[in-house]
């Protein structure tokens, strides 16, 4: 790769950790400042694992940094080596070449997006990436003027979630698919239907909700005539990550341990687009899988009612 882009990690909200771990990632880190500033246990686990000599991503490097709360930037830029800490995001402009919005709420990312879209910068923006018709709109319009959008979700790139040759003959023909993920529809959702979607490409049909206070089952069906199950119940968090898949010759558990990998290739996809200009994965795909997030709300809104999605992407 000819030089490092230089990238902004934009935005920190409650219970996502994302910029100290993503720049972690890209940049190496400190492992005395990550486990004392840090407030996620999790990351300072799955960060540990990985020989430290081994963890930069080549091909760019976190420069800048913002967070929604001032006391955090400081903090973020220590444990993840981040040169520079700006009192607004906008700042950055000029000073980079693409930005991370490191936010995982679907409803406030246009927002967070749009200066950076007006001054020409490609943009990553965290999972889900619209989780209402307009913000979904809106980057929809954004892509069709030509403007660099990605959004992923790591389960995409989880080394669990990627069946062998082997594994493929075992299942045989898919028949059925359940997957998992703990806290909420609208912001992990999209981590349990993205380790799957892969496997089965676009073509989701119709969401139904089934939910009470503790959480939702989301049933989903697919042009291949795969059913899916997606369970999204608030404190489970033990249960992060589990898929099961069924086959006409057998089934298979898998299950997410190997999270840094996962974030990695994630933000690996992102660097190599940016210097290549090839997408990892079409757009329409990013919003297809958006539709079925929001017919997921939708339905649970309606008391369980079936959404068509193609009637959620007739109206974008």
């Amino acid at each position: 790769m000819k030089k490092d882009f230089r990238l902004a990690m934009l935005g920190m909200i409650e219970g996502n950790g994302h910029p100290y771990s993503w720049s972690g990632i890209i940049n190496g880190y400190d492992p005395a400042q990550m486990a004392a500033l840090c407030p996620y246990a999790g990351i300072i686990t799955y960060m540990g694992k990985q020989p430290l000599e081994s963890i930069r991503i080549q091909g760019a490097r976190v420069t800048h940094i913002w967070t929604d709360d001032p006391e955090d930037a400081p903090k973020v830029a220590a444990a993840s080596l981040i040169e520079h800490v700006v009192p607004r995001p906008e700042d950055v402009i000029g000073h980079v070449d693409a930005v991370v919005i490191a936010t995982d709420d679907g409803t406030d990312h246009v927002r967070r997006t749009k200066p950076f879209i007006e001054a020409g910068l490609p943009v990553f923006v965290d999972k889900p990436m619209a989780t209402t018709i307009d913000e979904l709109r809106q980057f929809v319009k954004w892509h069709a003027e030509g403007h660099t959008l990605l959004s992923t979700s790591g389960m995409r790139y989880a080394p669990e979630m990627r069946l062998s040759a082997d594994q493929m003959a075992h299942l045989g023909d898919l028949r059925w698919i359940t997957s998992f993920t703990c806290k909420t529809w609208e912001r992990y959702g999209i981590h349990a239907l993205e380790a799957v979607e892969p496997l089965l490409g676009q073509g989701f049909l119709t969401v139904q909700a089934l939910s009470d206070a503790g959480g939702v089952i989301m049933h989903i069906t697919h042009r291949s005539g795969v059913r899916l199950t997606i369970g999204a119940v608030h404190d489970a968090y033990g249960s992060f990550g589990a898929v099961h898949l069924y086959g006409t010759k057998g089934d298979l558990a898998l299950k997410l341990c190997d999270t840094y990998n996962a974030f990695r290739g994630q933000l690996v996809a992102f660097v190599e687009m940016l210097h290549t200009g090839e997408r990892p994965l079409p757009f329409e795909e990013t919003v297809e899988l958006m539709a079925v997030i929001i017919a997921g709300i939708r339905s649970r809104e309606r008391e369980g009612e079936i959404v068509h999605v193609k009637n959620i992407l007739a109206e974008i």
